[in-house]
Formats: C-alpha cells, structure tokens, sequence
C-alpha cells in the first residue's frame, strides 16, 4: 500500500498533475495517520509524524511519486450576513464569544448550520441564508502545533478559582 507522507500545500504545487482526489468535510481534514481510498480507487495510508490539517488544495505525495489532491466537502452551512461591515463586526464577536469554527470573508461569515445560533443571529439583525459549500475556518490562535487540550502556561496569574479562559 502507498504511503503519503509529505503535504504538498494548496498553491506549491500543480493541480493538473493529481492522480486522485479526496473530499473531506472541516472535521475529516486534521490527520496524522489514516487510512483512504480516493475517488478514482488510489488505497493509501496518512502517515505524517504529527496531527495536521489537510487543507482544501493540498496535495498528498504517495510514495510512487502520485499526488492525491485534497478537496474541501460542501457542508450544510449559514451564510451571515450584515447592512454594515461594522454589525458584521459585531456578529463576527457573538459567533467568536460562542467557540464557534467560522470562515471569515470580507462581506460575510460562514458557520455550520444550527437553528439556536441561526436564530440569535436574525435577533441581532443578521441576514441569513443557508447553503452547500466547502467549510475552511479559521484555524485558531492555538493552531500552530498547540492545542487547548495540552497542559501550557499562562504568562500571567489568575485569581484563586478561575479558570483562565
């Protein structure tokens, strides 16, 4: 079986040359080792020496020399919307005090659907529309090799019960 052990990132590489591809929606692409058969039948193993994410472009070179593009799988999603790129701001803050994953475009930002958050969107005078796209959040301040779930340390000192976050 062949082995993908290197990215080849969205934009280094020719897309022309992929032997195959791989549709991934937002929660399939960080991987470290999995295994896939793509859409033309090419079997291969992930096996990358840490958890990453694949992003939508990517290419993945298969020990044979091939190259397996990674594509972003449309998603059921809510389009926010806003009268001013100022409200836009402010939606942009109440998606972000939620945790919640959000692509952030200049006239709009796309989450994934849920009719709580959709509804107190409307609320705050979003304007909405629900769609099928390819979902590419933001990938976070912890991104870079850091996870909230790994124990760090803070540069400052909280007060006795908090939480820190």
């Amino acid at each position: 079986m062949n082995r993908a052990q290197q990215i080849l990132p969205s934009g280094s590489w020719t897309t022309s040359t992929a032997s195959d591809h791989i549709e991934l929606d937002h929660d399939a692409r960080p991987r470290r080792r999995f295994r896939y058969v793509a859409q033309a039948g090419t079997d291969f193993l992930l096996d990358l020496p840490r958890a990453t994410v694949l992003n939508h472009g990517d290419g993945l070179l298969l020990d044979d020399g091939r190259v397996v593009q990674v594509l972003a799988a449309p998603e059921a999603l809510t389009e926010v919307k806003a009268h001013s790129a100022q409200e836009l701001v402010k939606l942009a803050w109440h998606i972000g005090n939620r945790h919640l994953p959000a692509q952030l475009d200049a006239d709009r930002i796309l989450i994934r659907q849920d009719h709580v958050i959709t509804d107190m969107l409307i609320g705050l005078g979003a304007i909405v529309r629900q769609l099928q796209a390819p979902f590419t959040p933001e990938s976070g301040a912890y991104s870079g090799g850091h996870s909230h779930a790994q124990q760090h340390e803070h540069p400052f000192v909280f007060a006795p019960g908090s939480h820190g976050h």
